[in-house]
């Protein structure tokens, strides 16, 4: 699947983003009511990783969404990217 992400595009990977956060959401609520279903927990860790997967690739390729993703050398470069009303960001 890296790979995979690696090839997409930037709406692409965002969309592939949110497919995965909402999995982790959804997953996460039940837990909440199920917290000892090692089948779910698994989801979890697999999903968990599969967005940090796609995170890394998403901010190595168009820049960081989140502060989590961001190269500590480069801390400030998404200061320098265009603005949402400067047709940038997402």
């Amino acid at each position: 699947m890296m790979n995979q992400m690696t090839q997409m595009n930037q709406a692409q990977l965002l969309h592939w983003i949110n497919m995965v956060s909402f999995a982790v959401v959804d997953i996460t609520e039940y837990l909440d009511t199920h917290p000892i279903d090692a089948e779910a927990i698994c989801y979890f860790n697999h999903h968990i990783e599969m967005r940090r997967n796609a995170m890394q690739v998403y901010a190595d390729k168009f820049g960081p969404l989140t502060i989590d993703t961001a190269n500590p050398d480069a801390y400030w470069d998404w200061a320098k990217q265009p603005l949402p009303w400067e047709g940038g960001g997402c």
